[in-house]
């Protein structure tokens, strides 16, 4: 970590004429007056992580500004320059709802344009999936999208994409960073657009994304036959607006309730104290309007509408809200048995979760006998193996704990568009054979068995924070448990070194996926327990799953209360509350 007297040096450059006078005036004051921001502005650069470049907004080279970003889109800049030479090269961009989301994009565009970039800019705000569809559409070499997802309104972060419509892997991510790194000097960044290589795209892509969204419906007649299912839809103040209820009436829909208050875009999220749909309270608004209006089924996205969080009524007739591994389990089910239903298989299909999502999903593709691939956690591995099959194997759905789905490959990120009008469709599917979502689930656990899940964030802000995740992670790595909660740790996977271990034998083997910063514990009751630092935010994570057999839809609170508490003896016992 740099020292504050080096901190302060690399602050005293942001003073320079180079920078405006609302940038110089904030690194003054911090100088002057609060030297732990002054740290926590100024200790790194933001880099690209599992999610691109994310923090909060403000002066500094750890905030998120006009000269992060555009250090970020001039290092990108050159990196495509390198690799597909100076000449006809595309990009597109979005951008979210947030404060400063449409500067930042203008921003972007004027430097990609004034590289010699031909421009797609979207005209405002629109969902993350259709900026991977723009990409693949119009043939861009690259593209960005300006969000920070679920992040608090202080935050706003910068997504960057390659020519497949996916997030940049390596070996691009790494090689993007080291050309940022060679600007020194913000005198290096080309802020001077030119307006002629900017082109404004709208409409007319949202309807080309659209039809593609529309040809993820398995079972049209259906849906017109259960049209009425009442449905509450909030887009938490997000992109989500601007597509999800049209999505939704293309399908044929025609009971589409939201939420007014929270249809107004606005990056402060007034309405809310997170727009993250994994929040039950980011969805209490729309299960208030759901619940007076007897509505069955409320859906929700997050800011730039990559995610859904879905709420269903249980046989008390009251709202739950269903995790990102349960709205998975559902979508993924519905879409195998259907194919399989409609003789749509060929024998090459196949499905992708994360190693930290559902092992149920495992279990359903075996049944159907679809691959399952099990890539390390963030959508842009879905991209990248997806484009490896590519011509040999056939991606048709899949899905993260962390509330993201694809249903279909036109798009290269999670779509929360089409996610939101195939749950809708499931409704309808289930209501069609006399059944509620809630009652397919446990249709579902009754025979593959109940599995439960918890995550648990642990936040630590700032350098200090940082260095204590680094400890933690350390601390396990380095003497990991021999048992937990009474079970034996049978299996320990270390993503690090690539290297599995058979803790009764001894035994390794190794991984094939490239390195993470992730463990898992592997207990002889079925439990597991994954730990990871989150790429984007200033926490680390911790994974829970166990399960069990249901033995009848009667004793599902009951077999769900055990794992609850089994879920909790876990966390005990490793320290953690």
């Amino acid at each position: 970590m740099l020292s504050i007297t080096e901190i302060r040096s690399k602050a005293q450059q942001w003073l320079g004429p180079e920078f405006n006078e609302e940038t110089r005036k904030e690194v003054r004051e911090m100088l002057e007056k609060d030297e732990k921001k002054l740290i926590d502005a100024f200790y790194q650069d933001l880099e690209f992580g599992t999610g691109g470049l994310r923090g909060i907004m403000g002066a500094g080279t750890n905030r998120m500004n006009i000269y992060t970003l555009g250090m970020a889109t001039q290092g990108l800049s050159n990196y495509i320059i390198k690799q597909c030479g100076d000449n006809g090269i595309k990009v597109a961009i979005a951008h979210d709802c947030r404060n400063n989301s449409r500067y930042f994009a203008e921003t972007a565009a004027d430097i990609f344009s004034a590289n010699g970039f031909e421009v797609y800019l979207f005209e405002a705000l629109r969902p993350t999936p259709e900026l991977s569809f723009a990409i693949r559409h119009y043939k861009c070499q690259s593209g960005v999208v300006i969000t920070a997802s679920h992040n608090p309104p202080e935050y706003n972060g910068y997504k960057a994409y390659w020519d497949d419509g996916g997030q940049v892997v390596a070996p691009h991510d790494e090689a993007i960073i080291e050309e940022v790194r060679k600007i020194t000097s913000v005198s290096q960044i080309k802020f001077d657009g030119k307006k002629d290589k900017i082109k404004i795209i709208g409409k007319e892509t949202d309807l080309l994304f659209l039809n593609e969204v529309m040809k993820m419906s398995i079972n049209p007649d259906i849906i017109k036959k259960q049209n009425d299912i009442g449905i509450v839809y909030t887009p938490i103040h997000g992109t989500g607006g601007t597509l999800v209820p049209q999505a939704l009436k293309m399908y044929g829909f025609k009971n589409i309730q939201n939420v007014p208050e929270q249809v107004i875009v606005d990056g402060n999220f007034p309405t809310v104290k997170s727009p993250n749909p994994e929040e039950p309270a980011a969805l209490s608004m729309a299960i208030k309007k759901a619940s007076e209006t007897g509505a069955e089924l409320v859906m929700a996205t997050d800011p730039d509408a990559d995610r859904i969080g879905v709420a269903v009524r249980n046989k008390k007739n009251e709202f739950v809200l269903l995790n990102g591994n349960q709205t998975g389990v559902l979508l993924t089910h519905y879409i195998l048995s259907q194919f399989k239903e409609r003789n749509k298989y060929k024998g090459n299909e196949y499905i992708i979760k994360t190693i930290v999502t559902t092992d149920l999903l495992d279990k359903i593709a075996e049944k159907y006998k679809v691959k399952c691939y099990n890539v390390l956690t963030g959508f842009k591995f879905f991209a990248e193996l997806i484009r490896e099959l590519e011509g040999k194997e056939k991606y048709i759905g899949g899905g993260e704990e962390s509330y993201g789905f694809l249903p279909g490959d036109y798009v290269r990120d999670k779509d929360a568009v089409a996610s939101c009008a195939l749950a809708a469709e499931v409704a309808a599917y289930s209501k069609s054979k006399g059944k509620t979502l809630y009652e397919q689930l446990i249709d579902i656990y009754l025979e593959y068995g109940l599995y439960k899940e918890k995550l648990i964030n642990i936040v630590r802000k700032g350098a200090e924070g940082a260095n204590e995740i680094k400890s933690m992670m350390a601390g396990f790595r380095n003497s990991p448990p021999k048992s937990i909660n009474n079970s034996k740790v049978v299996k320990i996977n270390d993503y690090e070194t690539s290297i599995s271990i058979d803790c009764l034998t001894g035994k390794e083997s190794g991984i094939d996926l490239i390195k993470s910063d992730v463990l898992q514990f592997f207990l002889e009751d079925g439990s597991k327990i994954s730990v990871r630092p989150s790429g984007t935010e200033p926490k680390i994570k911790f994974y829970f799953s166990v399960n069990t057999k249901l033995e009848s839809e009667t004793r599902f609170e009951e077999t769900e209360k055990l794992l609850d508490q089994r879920i909790g003896d876990i966390i005990k016992d490793m320290k953690l509350t």
